[in-house]
């Protein structure tokens, strides 16, 4: 997951004047991060983060938007979890910053998906929506086939929200439901491209970019190896499959076989893995490619004529089925 800690590094670096922008940042950190709890009769705010960079681009939102001020709590990697974890947490005023954020409505209810002001915003404000998402539970792999940007939602509402902030980026992104847990996945390499520089991580996107032209390139060349492969073991086939048929029409026509259909039939015998390219060259005086076929074609033909006229078997009797099917 080295990517993606890349991205939430280069993320937390992003400076936003315009103050929309920040609070919807701020609105979908809290709400794809953390939970509201109930202490003492008292709302309590915290938003779990895998990356202290973006814990504290978090605090600091929440301090000059809202005035609030919060606690870090570092939780130190150990059990089942490979890394440290940073929480965010809001005592003091926690339901203000709760309704302020979105999480509640003006009566105290808990909003399930995203503030109804930063669903019908701008696009600055949704590219602002990704960028908070993917700060609080957001992964990127690596690009290949099975490459992807996802996000963990905390419910299909907030993941259906998300889907449609970035709908308004032009960018094609998928909700579902795996193991009972939401995620809104975007799967195309141009889109992955696309969302990268439009939340601010352009220089992940370069390195992202690089690695994906790498792959491409790989991938390419090995399925041309693997065709040129296929390649060899079928003409390899087809000329076991028609040394046998010749031996089989040599055996049916006896003396009575052309001279020309004879030499090129010898040497069809004589050079088992020679193309028809070079059979042509060994031929004296040499012949074209087409005119070994040629040649080799009409005793294979004469052969079975004569074969069906005596109730034989004919020159393809004595070839098993996977030569048969060339």
């Amino acid at each position: 997951m080295a990517l993606t800690g890349q991205v939430k590094e280069e993320l937390a670096r992003v400076r936003v004047a315009k103050t929309s922008c920040r609070k919807a940042e701020v609105s979908a950190t809290l709400r794809f991060s953390g939970g509201l709890h109930i202490i003492s009769g008292r709302v309590v705010i915290e938003a779990e983060l895998d990356n202290e960079s973006a814990a504290t681009r978090l605090r600091q939102a929440i301090q000059e938007l809202y005035g609030h001020t919060s606690e870090l709590i570092v939780v130190q990697a150990g059990g089942i979890r490979k890394s440290s974890r940073f929480v965010v947490r809001v005592v003091r005023d926690g339901e203000s910053l709760a309704r302020q954020t979105g999480l509640l409505d003006a009566r105290g209810r808990p909003v399930r998906g995203l503030a109804p002001e930063v669903v019908s915003s701008g696009v600055a404000e949704a590219e602002a929506v990704w960028r908070g998402a993917f700060l609080a539970h957001g992964s990127l792999t690596e690009p290949g086939r099975s490459m992807s940007l996802e996000i963990t939602s905390p419910g299909p509402e907030a993941a259906l929200a998300l889907v449609g902030a970035a709908r308004r980026l032009g960018v094609p992104a998928k909700s579902r439901e795996v193991r009972g847990i939401d995620r809104v996945v975007v799967r195309d390499g141009d889109a992955i491209a696309t969302m990268l520089r439009r939340i601010g991580a352009p220089e992940t996107l370069t390195v992202w970019e690089e690695r994906r032209a790498r792959r491409e390139v790989r991938g390419t060349a090995n399925r041309l190896a693997n065709f040129d492969d296929a390649n060899l073991r079928r003409s390899a086939r087809a000329a076991v499959a028609a040394g046998a048929r010749v031996q089989r029409a040599f055996e049916i026509l006896g003396d009575d076989v052309p001279d020309h259909l004879k030499q090129a039939g010898e040497l069809r015998l004589a050079h088992k893995q020679a193309s028809l390219e070079e059979l042509g060259r060994l031929a004296d005086p040499q012949l074209s490619k087409d005119a070994v076929a040629g040649r080799i074609r009409r005793l294979l033909s004469t052969a079975d004529k004569r074969a069906a006229e005596l109730g034989i078997p004919d020159t393809e009797s004595g070839l098993s089925p996977d030569l048969l099917d060339i």
